[in-house]
């Protein structure tokens, strides 16, 4: 299902889906919450990708400064996690 609004700036008073427009106000209670609900997951989910995003850059940082920690190892010194 694609889902565009037709306009950009004020509150939309019709909406496109699957190439067919549609004009809110003669939708039925029933489809209006149900898209209130499926834009609210597409909210949702914009966020917790962006919210992704940030943590695999920090764990990225995390890893780096992490091995920028770890002591030199060389000759027969070895470190043995376990």
């Amino acid at each position: 299902m694609f889902i565009t609004s037709l306009s950009s700036k004020k509150p939309m008073s019709k909406i496109q889906i699957d190439n067919k427009e549609y004009d809110l106000n003669s939708l039925s209670d029933k489809c209006k919450a149900q898209l209130a609900s499926l834009q609210f997951v597409e909210q949702e989910l914009a966020r917790i990708q962006a919210q992704a995003a940030v943590l695999q850059t920090a764990r990225v940082s995390y890893a780096q400064a992490l091995q920028a920690a770890l002591p030199a190892l060389g000759g027969s010194d070895t470190i043995k996690l376990s």
